[in-house]
């Protein structure tokens, strides 16, 4: 199929997610795929797309894009001030833009990663399933690699028809991101080791997103936890899961996470606050809040629902 963008500038990380590759972790393959889920189905809503289908996930910048023939997009997420041939664009929108035209973006407002959907999706190399750029092995996406200039962007399917612009999802429908979430947690498998004094501190303090943090996970500095018992043997882990290694700093694992680890487990996050994780920087602040198993699972249903409306 004929080239639908062309990258002019391709922003600071700009690589090709979909919602990743599952049922591979037994060989060492982590799900990947993007990081704000919930921003990349409302991106894929908003074009007419499944939910599945590949976008741009776009870290701490936005790229420069030229329209070679006319297109419907959407961008979601991060708001890092989109514009289309200089003049503001709305978010959580579908938005034609035509042949000749420019998406790109002013700057940082708020949030850590926006999703650029396209009708008929973003094309690329699959691997086990997934177009996910996976770049620790370079696999997926565009050779495993971020976006740079030059590439040419190809559609993945033809676009759905009819194409509608105009869909909006509206604020009160959308995540409420915050550069300080308080993000609800369950008590993970090894919670019981820490001590109360940590206990304590898990719960009632804030903890900084670490600068060595990344698409693997969060490394959350503050008070140090103190875990007794024996060691564990390694088990399989997922997205949300916050460990507890030897130092005392927890780490929250996000998308490209090791697929098991021998660090007690000590919470794991609901969806939804998955979705709030995923736009820090390091630098900002999080805490945690307990929440029950049911409590997550209706967030997230709540949450989902406001797809529905599209």
């Amino acid at each position: 199929m004929e080239p639908v963008l062309r990258v002019d500038k391709p922003g600071l990380q700009t690589t090709i997610q979909d919602l990743g590759r599952g049922g591979h972790r037994a060989y060492g393959v982590p799900p990947g795929g993007a990081m704000d889920r919930f921003a990349l189905a409302a991106a894929n809503r908003l074009v007419g797309n499944p939910d599945g289908a590949a976008c741009l996930e776009c870290a701490v910048s936005g790229p420069s894009l030229v329209a070679l023939q006319s297109c419907l997009i959407a961008v979601t997420g991060a708001d890092f001030g989109a514009t289309v041939n200089g003049e503001e664009m709305p978010l959580w929108t579908g938005v034609f833009l035509p042949a000749g035209e420019r998406l790109a973006f002013a700057g940082r407002r708020a949030g850590a990663r926006c999703y650029i959907a396209v009708a008929g999706g973003f094309g690329g190399d699959r691997w086990l399933g997934s177009l996910s750029t996976y770049q620790l092995v370079g696999r997926g996406g565009l050779g495993g690699r971020p976006l740079k200039a030059g590439d040419l962007l190809q559609p993945a399917a033809a676009p759905p028809h009819p194409q509608v612009a105009g869909r909006h999802l509206a604020e009160p429908l959308r995540p409420a991101y915050a550069s300080a979430p308080r993000l609800a947690a369950v008590r993970g498998p090894h919670f019981d080791r820490l001590s109360r004094p940590a206990r304590t501190v898990l719960w009632k303090t804030e903890f900084e997103v670490g600068k060595d943090s990344d698409r693997m996970g969060y490394r959350l500095e503050g008070q140090t936890l103190e875990a007794g018992g024996r060691d564990i043997l390694s088990i399989g882990l997922a997205m949300g899961a916050v460990q507890l290694p030897p130092g005392g700093n927890p780490i929250l694992l996000m998308a490209d996470h090791q697929s098991a680890g021998g660090y007690p487990v000590i919470l794991g996050l609901g969806r939804a606050d998955i979705v709030l994780a995923a736009q820090l920087l390091p630098g900002e602040h999080v805490s945690f809040t307990e929440t029950s198993v049911l409590r997550a699972q209706d967030a997230w249903r709540g949450l989902r629902a406001g797809l529905e409306t599209l």
